[in-house]
């Protein structure tokens, strides 16, 4: 295997969201606008809320394009105007295929909301395909012992498998373009390589720690960008890390944004918004 090189490392920044809840971002900010198919990454805390403080992201609207929520700590519940409602506690994940429209909330469990207590998690949101972008919505829940996990024959490396293979195993859940994302967990002194393929870009986000690519060197919320220079990528720690590693054939398709609605064109955009205004997303009951 040949080992990419890095291109470019961001610094992910704060930012408020929902009601007032605080995300750190790699992208999309100024210096990076999206990583193709990727079109945003979230970090939610790791945050502890005294009683009654706890922010989320009340009713609103999505279409064209994924939402993956894994959860780290705590639980976040969710309902929807397909008329699901479920909770997504530690190490479980929930892969949403907004499609042609739907309106969700996502908010920290009730008992969190109540007594206070801890959370963290990530969102990343993926860009549907232009033949995707107007599919029914559906759900993929996973809970975390249903998650595939690999382990390096040193024992020093531990992956979740939440998209794509990793160290022999694969993922379960169903994909509408080829992607990856790994949850990679690194003792001290670890060494790890990851086969990914040429044509997919790829980056990673260091969750703690301090990890080395190469010669370069990265550190918590830091978002690592790598070249389409080889078919593998090398991670290794003196002292011990965390990060995830995400790579997805890109799209190359056009993208128009305007919050939470990713389509190809602005017209398409201006019809989403047209479509929500006259309640053809459904409410949430």
């Amino acid at each position: 295997m040949t080992t990419r090189s890095v291109a470019r490392l961001v610094h992910a920044t704060p930012q408020l969201e929902g009601e007032g809840m605080i995300v750190t971002r790699p992208f999309p900010t100024a210096h990076l606008d999206q990583v193709d198919p990727f079109l945003l990454l979230d970090r939610m805390g790791p945050v502890t809320h005294g009683p009654g403080d706890a922010k989320g992201a009340p009713d609103h609207p999505h279409r064209g394009f994924e939402t993956v929520t894994y959860i780290l700590d705590g639980a976040i519940e969710h309902k929807d105007s397909q008329g699901n409602h479920g909770r997504i506690g530690a190490g479980d994940v929930q892969w949403m295929t907004a499609g042609s429209g739907v309106i969700h909330s996502e908010m920290p469990a009730d008992e969190i909301q109540r007594n206070g207590g801890r959370l963290h998690g990530f969102q990343l949101w993926v860009n549907l395909p232009r033949r995707d972008k107007m599919m029914k919505p559906r759900y993929q829940e996973l809970h975390a012992a249903g998650i595939p996990a690999a382990r390096s024959e040193d024992g020093k490396v531990n992956v979740t498998v939440i998209a794509g293979e990793s160290l022999g195993t694969h993922a379960t859940i169903d994909t509408r373009t080829p992607i990856m994302v790994l949850h990679v967990r690194l003792a001290a002194g670890a060494r790890f390589t990851q086969a990914v393929p040429e044509t997919y870009n790829a980056f990673a986000f260091v969750i703690g720690g301090e990890v080395a690519f190469g010669d370069r060197q990265a550190r918590e919320n830091d978002a690592v960008l790598f070249d389409r220079d080889g078919d593998a990528v090398a991670i290794a720690t003196k002292s011990g890390a965390e990060l995830l590693l995400i790579a997805g054939e890109p799209l190359n398709e056009p993208v128009a944004r305007y919050g939470p609605f990713v389509m190809n064109t602005p017209g398409e955009i201006r019809q989403a918004m047209l479509d929500y205004q006259s309640g053809r997303f459904g409410e949430i009951g």
